[in-house]
């Protein structure tokens, strides 16, 4: 069986990118070219994965000729890369958040409906075996309506990340701090399980994470039309374990990214029905989402998650940062 291969360049490849490149390639589908200012870098990861198509200026790099463009640069920088992507009428894909103002994201929008383009922001989380097999329960109307969810994330970055206080992280004006690199995530996961947020309230400080001064604890509540939510994350836990638990009518289920399953429980004092899911290892799951990405390139199916989807997760993430600083609750659609 011949595999059809798509011609993916990659826009920078700090951590993330670096990632991006060794599990597209470990599709089979793709042929990956590189983007990136940082002479080393750019060396570093080109000799690494025998990368031939590299490139440091982004004009250049799209004159080749490409069915799709990652964008993997730090989050402030993400829109106006993508307009020029958009505008070259390429597919587009933008590593989260989808940026960190509303500046330009109008534009965007429009630009890719003009182009008739695909255009989808990389949540991975959505790419989870365990979390589609989830949502496709919730969805069958098993356990009827949801009523409330509850998610806790918990994780010693350090040990995880241990650059952060070099990296973007450090700033939240590239993008840094929990809100937007890390419980963001799980906003955009709930809202694919349950809806959009309506209205969010937050409580945010720096209370451990050596070296920065961006929060590394989150508490928010939050209103998703009629269903109570609440959301916790913390950066320098141990252990590192996060779960999202959705109770409905009818019972509830639980995703624990930590056991790499799914879990529902339908009696009172009764006992977990447990769906596992083994990966092999993380690249594992960010290869299944480099599938499902190719997929919405190739238009064999929607993008897991659509611009526009990340774009409301980005409405979350600033109306969040807002009400951390103002103490009070906020609208999302006032964002």
């Amino acid at each position: 069986m011949i595999v059809k291969k798509h011609r993916l360049l990659i826009v920078g490849v700090g951590s993330i990118g670096e990632r991006h490149v060794r599990c597209y390639l470990a599709t089979g589908r793709a042929e990956v070219g590189i983007c990136e200012l940082n002479e080393e870098l750019r060396k570093t990861v080109s000799e690494r994965y025998s990368i031939a198509e590299v490139f440091s200026d982004l004009n250049e790099a799209l004159a080749a000729g490409w069915d799709a463009v990652l964008v993997a640069t730090p989050a402030h920088t993400h829109i106006p890369l993508a307009l020029i992507v958009a505008k070259a009428g390429i597919n587009l894909i933008l590593e989260k958040p989808v940026s960190t103002s509303m500046d330009g994201v109008d534009e965007l929008q429009q630009v890719v409906a003009e182009k008739s383009i695909m255009a989808a922001v990389s949540y991975n989380y959505r790419a989870h075996p365990a979390l589609f097999a989830m949502k496709a329960a919730l969805d069958s109307g098993r356990f009827g309506k949801p009523r409330q969810l509850y998610a806790v994330v918990g994780q010693s970055f350090a040990f995880y990340r241990p650059a952060y206080r070099d990296i973007y992280f450090a700033d939240r004006a590239q993008g840094g701090g929990a809100i937007q690199d890390s419980i963001t995530h799980t906003w955009n996961l709930a809202e694919w399980f349950i809806g959009p947020i309506d209205r969010i309230t937050v409580d945010a400080d720096h209370q451990v994470l050596e070296g920065v001064e961006v929060e590394d604890t989150v508490h928010a509540l939050a209103r998703h039309g009629d269903v109570m939510a609440s959301y916790t994350v913390g950066l320098y836990q141990q252990p590192s374990e996060s779960s999202l638990t959705i109770v409905c009518e009818k019972g509830t289920l639980r995703f624990e990214l930590h056991e790499n399953r799914w879990r529902c429980m339908t009696e009172p004092e009764g006992v977990w029905e447990d769906e596992e899911h083994v990966l092999a290892e993380r690249d594992t799951w960010y290869t299944l989402n480099a599938e499902a990405l190719l997929d919405a390139v190739e238009g064999i199916a929607p993008p897991r998650c659509s611009l526009d989807e990340g774009i409301q997760t980005l409405r979350v993430n600033l109306a969040a940062l807002k009400s951390a600083e103002t103490r009070s609750w906020q609208d999302i659609d006032r964002m």
